[in-house]
């Protein structure tokens, strides 16, 4: 293994965890040496972390003290500050398009939450510790919709993943100065969960060969594909990238 991939005795800490993108970068980090803890609200679907030796914790993040909460019973078990957290919490919360005028303020609140609250609670949680040490790594998980629409057509999901990559670059700033890297990975569409496979289904076979076709590779991305950037990000490869997204989407 290259030396910069090598996370043995690192502390890495991932939010949703337990399928899809948070599985797939808690099972990257694990073969690498870290010591990782992952934390979902999907207590049922903890077996894939446990199996790659993983802390699973059950946490809600839309309970801002519970999040940061999970961020201190990480340092306390691991015996100090967290070297890489990972915000990959978010989705649509089973939410589908639907025009703005039938959007609840309480469908908005929740998407903003799971997306955008989350991530500033886990990084305010996790930073004095960080800049204590002096160092860490934090890698937020955006999306292509925090690039342009989504196409989820959930308005509060574009408008919280933009708000998102906004974060992350304010961050790269203020921690910048601690020795604290703050970059963000923007997956393309990836079948990952219920919802994406929802809206794979949703689509006609025409418009699923033309979401196909759109992609330069001529083919979806995989949760592993995802984890890898990610790892770069967190690695000493990456120890003068900070405030950047780098879109895994196999071209657009």
């Amino acid at each position: 293994m290259n030396a910069a991939l090598d996370f043995t005795g690192k502390t890495v800490a991932v939010s949703g965890a337990a399928i899809g993108f948070g599985l797939a970068i808690s099972e990257r980090f694990a073969k690498a040496g870290a010591r990782v803890f992952g934390c979902d609200i999907r207590e049922d679907a903890f077996g894939g972390l446990v199996a790659a030796g993983v802390t699973a914790d059950k946490v809600d993040l839309l309970d801002r003290q519970a999040g940061a909460a999970w961020i201190a019973s990480v340092e306390q078990r691991s015996g100090g500050a967290i070297d890489v957290l990972v915000c990959n919490a978010g989705g649509v919360a089973g939410q589908s398009n639907r025009p703005l005028e039938e959007v609840s303020d309480a469908d908005w609140d929740r998407v903003v939450a799971i997306n955008l609250g989350a991530a500033f609670t886990l990084c305010r949680a996790a930073a004095p510790g960080m800049k204590k040490a002096g160092r860490g790594a934090i890698v937020t998980t955006t999306s292509g919709a925090a690039l342009q629409a989504s196409l989820t057509g959930v308005q509060a999901y574009c408008a919280a993943k933009h708000g998102l990559l906004g974060l992350t670059r304010q961050l790269a700033h203020e921690f910048g100065p601690h020795g604290i890297r703050v970059n963000s990975v923007a997956p393309g569409f990836v079948q990952t969960n219920d919802a994406t496979k929802r809206q794979w289904a949703s689509y006609s076979p025409e418009k699923q060969r033309q979401l196909v076709e759109s992609v330069a590779m001529k083919r979806l991305g995989t949760a592993d594909e995802i984890a890898k950037v990610v790892i770069f990000f967190a690695s000493d490869l990456a120890s003068f990238v900070n405030g950047q997204v780098l879109s895994v989407d196999g071209g657009k």
